[in-house]
């Protein structure tokens, strides 16, 4: 049986289970069971040929890419050194040479 932790906002022992989340009867607070360093454990980013991707790793991009707003286009084979890692749907942050800070899909590069 594992252990459930106590309440992290009034660290009572009486918290339980509820679905996918912990819950306390004393004060009604409740928190899912995953925490921020599991969550981190859990993704992982690929490129497009299923690569994992890590902070500090230099893609290129496989696609031409529209920038919405702009007329402006990052050609198949641009080189992007040093990415970042986010959240969300574009999850690759990176600095392009000669047009700027930018998000990027993951779909759309390949690890060098």
């Amino acid at each position: 049986m594992s252990a459930i932790p106590n309440c992290p906002q009034c660290n009572s022992e009486l918290a339980y289970e509820d679905g996918d989340a912990y819950a306390c009867p004393e004060c009604a607070h409740e928190w899912p069971k995953t925490t921020a360093a599991n969550a981190d454990e859990a993704r992982v980013v690929r490129d497009a040929n299923g690569n994992v991707l890590q902070d500090g790793d230099s893609v290129t991009v496989i696609k031409d890419l529209k920038l919405k707003g702009s007329s402006t286009v990052v050609k198949v084979g641009t080189k992007v050194k040093n990415i970042r890692l986010v959240e969300g749907d574009h999850d690759i942050d990176c600095k392009i040479d000669g047009i700027g800070a930018m998000s990027l899909k993951s779909m759309f590069v390949k690890k060098v």
